[in-house]
């Protein structure tokens, strides 16, 4: 018996900044086949528990993405790294290998993302996915597309109700490809990501194991516009202090407008709302000291901050920056309680019961630009500078390290989330 690797590569790209082509997925029709599923709760019990899917999925999502930043903030602390990725890409990925696990590698899958499998089968999971990745992808105008692909070997038989699952509920492209010609291999997958991504992730695969029988990536990718885009004249070289001992220059966007904004006293941060010209929003959030912020965030203070924030004038510094951001995530989601898959332990015969498999990495790549948004004549009219000068208007200034989080308004979906401790690197 031939024992095989899968590899899960989740991969996502923002840019706040102009227009561009908008991507769409085909639409698909439910497949409500509970064959891939863990088989806990009988098919009764899932079509009851369907309608409440979504909220406990979406719920579920949330609580996981401030966990993964925990775990990855620890890890990246020791080095002095900016962080930056994409927590529902993660789930996304995740949640699609489930649908291929069994006894205890499922149930660690589901408990690691949150998932109370005694509320959700697998089914429910699936339908809550389907639904939040075609409401990304059918909301115009947005430049945004979020999905999954699965490379296949051409001599691997998978299950045809897995491949189904994936297609159906994650809205996976599907290929055929032969590993052991890992050249090849590796440029048609670049190749793809390179087309979902806009260009901004063009070298995801470098070296192939020619052991690998599948991939399974998750890509995102979100461009937006400023509701109210910066000046480009009023930017101006600017120091960024990232430590106490050292001082790094960026280039430093300003804005005198009316912002929504909150601070929160019990943990001493500054939150500003920066709206796209759309139903998301980017939270940026300047705490006095960052390990109190970090050790207490949670979905809880995002409603908080939206419910509460009020508008005012403010006098706001932005850095531009482009970051780039790679982790291999094995530890860290070991870390979570999802062992078994990484070892001889893995049960994924729900992929394929002819092979042994097991995950032999979780790769994730995310990009994050910000600018002023599209600097053309019309973006850069109806912003006055007005000599109010009687009045005192409080200064914003993202001068040291602050963390970001990409958010949809209305369901709170984090997209994104991370911090920017040097917008140099």
């Amino acid at each position: 018996m031939m024992r095989g690797a899968v590899g899960i590569w989740i991969l996502s790209a923002v840019i706040c900044m102009g227009r561009g082509h908008h991507l769409n997925h085909g639409h698909h029709d439910h497949h409500a086949d509970d064959s891939h599923g863990n088989g806990q709760v009988d098919q009764d019990t899932a079509s009851d528990g369907s309608a409440n899917s979504l909220p406990l999925v979406t719920l579920a999502n949330k609580e996981f993405a401030y966990r993964l930043y925990m775990k990855l903030a620890a890890h990246a602390d020791s080095e002095g790294k900016n962080i930056f990725f994409s927590p529902f890409s993660v789930s996304v990925a995740l949640a699609a290998l489930s649908t291929g696990a069994r006894e205890e590698t499922h149930r660690q899958l589901f408990s690691g993302l949150g998932f109370n499998n005694t509320l959700l089968t697998q089914t429910d999971v699936d339908q809550a996915f389907q639904i939040l990745l075609k409401t990304t992808n059918n909301t115009p105008p947005e430049d945004t597309s979020e999905g999954t692909a699965v490379f296949v070997d051409n001599n691997f038989k998978a299950h045809p109700e897995f491949l189904e699952a994936l297609k159906q509920s994650y809205l996976a492209d599907g290929f055929s490809v032969n590993f052991t010609q890992t050249t090849d291999t590796a440029n048609t997958i670049n190749k793809y990501v390179e087309e979902k991504t806009n260009g901004k992730i063009d070298k995801l695969v470098e070296n192939l194991d020619p052991n690998t029988v599948m991939y399974l990536i998750s890509y995102i990718y979100y461009k937006g516009m400023w509701a109210t885009p910066f000046d480009p004249k009023l930017t101006k070289e600017d120091i960024f202090m990232v430590d106490e001992n050292t001082k790094v220059p960026v280039q430093m966007m300003n804005m005198e407008e009316h912002f929504d904004t909150y601070y929160d006293r019990a943990i001493n941060t500054s939150v500003l709302q920066l709206p796209f010209n759309s139903s998301y929003s980017m939270l940026l959030l300047l705490p006095d000291d960052m390990s109190t912020l970090e050790n207490a965030i949670c979905p809880a203070h995002v409603t908080k901050w939206l419910k509460w924030m009020t508008s005012r004038t403010h006098d706001v510094y932005i850095p531009k920056f482009s970051i780039k951001t790679s982790y291999t995530l094995n530890d860290v989601l070991i870390e979570m309680g999802m062992t078994h898959m990484f070892d001889n332990r893995a049960n994924l015969s729900g992929i394929s019961d002819a092979h042994k498999l097991a995950v032999s990495d979780v790769v994730h790549q995310a990009t994050l630009d910000v600018d002023e948004a599209g600097a053309t004549a019309a973006a850069a009219t109806g912003i006055g500078i007005t000599l109010m000068s009687f009045r005192h208007i409080p200064v914003l200034k993202f001068n040291r390290p602050f963390m970001v989080v990409i958010i949809e308004r209305n369901t709170e979906k984090v997209l994104f989330m991370g911090k920017i401790i040097n917008p140099n690197i």
